[in-house]
């Protein structure tokens, strides 16, 4: 790959096929792999991401809403896609593009059927999402008899998988919590099958789960972040490769006399003489001003360069004093050098955050 000359994201589909390989290696052959590409892939390309993983046999997709299961359909992806968060606008628009959608309420389920009659649609299929624990959405275990009345008085829908969500699978101190979640989510799964009479996929797992709980794959697993590269666990981490290397340049840089400040505000002065470089990217572009102030620092010539003063909202200034480089030079924010989850705990936030947070003014590259 030639030297960055702007600000770009590059995204390595072959550590991301190391990533998916390694976390298939923890399942068993027949147990199905869901990919969770919601939110562009988690800050990548959410196009590239699945097709490659469409290539590789990925059984599932995942996304959040709707527009992004239509982007995947769009980018010629023909496997299933789980919308998780389906919105009761477009219901019609889910069906239209085959998307499969998460039912957690007993409104979303009336809604979402009398959608599918109006369709004229016969056992379209349908997840069932239940809280057992992270109380954000689901059904409760008290709400299946009247879902299963429901499922039985019409022809429209058919329900095909039962899903819930873990809490807190990447904490060795929630280990007693998570085995209750997968409790009450067994329990949950032996009632259904007896009231609704046809057999459902199940799963429950996220990208920790299938590390730490292997005992509970179910049918399918579910992985997002670990196939960017990140596992939550340092162990799990070194087995894993970043996809996602975010870069610039150095634009220019100045020599700041003693006594001097950089940036707005004054938050940076100096109290010997400093050299800085200014990059081309900020809190436009995802890198929010917790990360100023000399806690965090970017890669140069594989050197520490820490940012100084506030962040700018496309620009931000680091100190060079000690490092040998020009203008022009490559700089790296996250990635190879410096993971994005090193860069992330400085501003104590996760690595989530920084990489769905990039902005899609960011030119995306596509390696392998």
């Amino acid at each position: 790959m030639a030297k960055a000359e702007e600000t770009v994201l590059e995204i390595d589909l072959k550590a991301l096929g190391h990533n998916y390989t390694f976390l298939r290696s923890k399942i068993k052959p027949e147990t199905k792999f869901m990919a969770v590409v919601k939110a562009y892939a988690y800050g990548s390309d959410s196009v590239a991401i699945a097709t490659y993983l469409q290539n590789l046999g990925v059984d599932y997709f995942a996304v959040a809403y709707v527009n992004e299961g239509i982007t995947l359909r769009e980018g010629g992806i023909t496997a299933p896609i789980l919308v998780l968060h389906p919105q009761k606008t477009h219901f019609k628009t889910l069906i239209e593009n085959n998307l499969e959608p998460s039912i957690y309420s007993k409104a979303i389920l009336s809604d979402f059927i009398a959608t599918a009659e109006e369709t004229g649609k016969t056992d379209y299929p349908i997840h069932l999402k239940f809280n057992t624990g992270l109380n954000r959405l689901g059904f409760s275990t008290e709400d299946l008899p009247e879902i299963s009345t429901l499922i039985e008085q019409q022809k429209a829908v058919q329900v095909i998988a039962l899903l819930s969500h873990l809490a807190a699978t990447e904490d060795a101190n929630e280990t007693d919590f998570t085995n209750l979640q997968l409790e009450r989510f067994d329990a949950i799964c032996q009632q259904a099958d007896a009231l609704f009479k046809t057999k459902t996929l199940k799963h429950v797992l996220n990208t920790s789960g299938i590390i730490n709980y292997g005992d509970a794959q179910y049918d399918m697993v579910r992985s997002g972040i670990g196939l960017y590269g990140y596992g939550n666990e340092p162990h799990v981490d070194a087995a894993l490769k970043p996809v996602m290397t975010l870069k610039t340049i150095i634009s220019q840089k100045h020599t700041i006399p003693k006594g001097e400040s950089v940036g707005y505000n004054r938050k940076y002065k100096s109290d010997h003489k400093t050299i800085t470089a200014t990059l081309p990217l900020g809190h436009a572009d995802g890198i929010g001003r917790e990360y100023g102030h000399g806690k965090t620092y970017v890669s140069i010539h594989g050197k520490l360069a820490p940012i100084i003063g506030n962040v700018c909202m496309d620009m931000i200034m680091v100190d060079v004093t000690n490092i040998e480089c020009e203008e022009g030079d490559e700089v790296e924010i996250f990635g190879k050098n410096l993971s994005a989850n090193e860069f992330a705990e400085t501003a104590q936030t996760i690595t989530y955050e920084i990489l769905t947070g990039l902005s899609q003014r960011i030119k995306r590259i596509i390696k392998n």
